[in-house]
């Protein structure tokens, strides 16, 4: 069960980099809403974006990711691996979360961000790196204490409803 479930968690992880590469596909001043906002204030005094395409972007990312990434993890371990109860479920969530965060920060973060020229925004070179050091412990605390909560809560929702 537990190769299903970091197969699972692979899964969500592919889905992720999935997403990110289809919103850079033109640029990736098309993902400007995951930067900083020095980096989005110069995209649009650079003229290569607006605040209005940026709010819009976070929040198609927003609307359609976070419920689709949320229904993935729900169908895999309570559909698929048919799991029961609040310990099982929680378990199974927290190590699909896990794993795609590991890919995220590793694979995403770390390399394709951090040592490609993919995620460079032309005009914004001097900004770099994208992601600070203090960017990055925020996301490796939210990755881990953050997963744990949303697995905790998905996990008792499901359990709440289920009986």
């Amino acid at each position: 069960m537990l190769l299903q479930v970091i197969l699972e968690g692979l899964g969500l992880g592919i889905l992720l980099v999935l997403v990110c590469a289809v919103g850079i596909r033109k640029g990736a001043v098309g993902m400007a809403h995951l930067y900083s906002p020095e980096v989005q204030d110069r995209c649009v005094k650079l003229g290569l974006t607006t605040y209005k395409k940026i709010k819009r972007n976070a929040l198609i990312f927003k609307a359609f990711c976070v419920p689709g990434y949320i229904a993935y993890v729900l169908v895999c371990v309570y559909g698929i691996n048919g799991t029961h109860g609040f310990a099982a479920g929680f378990w199974q969530l927290l190590v699909i979360l896990s794993v795609m965060n590991l890919m995220d920060r590793l694979l995403v973060d770390g390399y394709w961000v951090g040592h490609t020229n993919v995620w460079t925004i032309p005009g914004t070179e001097d900004l770099k790196p994208y992601i600070t050091a203090k960017d990055k412990q925020k996301k490796w605390l939210f990755g881990t204490v953050g997963m744990a909560v949303i697995a905790m809560v998905l996990a008792a929702i499901v359990t709440i409803f289920l009986h």
